[in-house]
């Protein structure tokens, strides 16, 4: 699986957990793809923490507005009924719970549900942005992420990096399965049909519980 697939098939299975009428935040990077999957009846609300609700798609190459993008600073659309508005007002929406899912991606994550996903000290970095923010304030938080980084495990027991916040994160979704943060540690619910248990676990440093009912990753 090469990283386009990966990235895709995490994508894919991320937009199975909306539901009609959500209100969705978008991390950079995988979270972005989620929308070109959405199931068929889905209607959700995109917001983005610099200042819109109602993200249209991603135009074409040529069509784009300067003076719209997200919060990574990627080109944005609005969809019909969007609105805009100042940051104090989009960290109100935020703070105030009024966010059903923020999709995010991640350095680090462990048994605990905290997340590291900001900066690794000594190399520069332009700052949390709202992730602090939207790890506490939306209802459900869903790292999407590749599983190891060049062959490193992701999942930890314990961060190493600095912490965006601690015990927020609620589920994981790899290229390799879709996990569960649960007070007892991570839960593997669903396993990639290209993978077997051993491997998930020989690229994870956090032991991992095996679901009774595992079944395959529905991709």
């Amino acid at each position: 699986m090469d990283k386009y697939q990966m990235r895709e098939v995490i994508a894919k299975r991320a937009a199975k957990e909306l539901h009609d009428g959500d209100v969705v935040n978008l991390g950079i990077g995988i979270p972005t793809l989620i929308p070109n999957y959405l199931p068929e009846g889905i209607s959700v609300t995109l917001q983005t923490e610099n200042g819109a609700m109602g993200m249209g798609p991603t135009p074409a190459e040529g069509e784009e507005d300067k003076n719209l993008i997200n919060a990574g600073g990627g080109s944005i659309t609005l969809a019909p009924g969007a609105c805009t508005f100042d940051s104090a007002t989009s960290f109100a929406i935020i703070r105030g719970g009024h966010v059903n899912v923020s999709f995010l991606g991640a350095l680090q994550v462990d048994e605990k549900g905290n997340l590291a996903n900001w900066i690794i000290p000594g190399k520069m970095a332009p700052g949390m942005g709202g992730a602090m923010d939207l790890v506490v304030g939306a209802k459900r938080v869903i790292l999407t992420m590749e599983h190891t980084q060049k062959g490193n495990p992701k999942i930890l027991k314990e961060c190493t990096l600095p912490l965006t916040a601690a015990g927020q994160v609620n589920m994981i979704i790899t290229e390799m399965g879709v996990m569960d943060i649960t007070p007892d540690g991570i839960v593997l619910r669903e396993l990639h049909p290209e993978f077997t248990v051993e491997q998930v676990q020989a690229a994870t440093e956090a032991k991992l519980i095996i679901a009774p009912d595992l079944k395959p990753m529905d991709v």
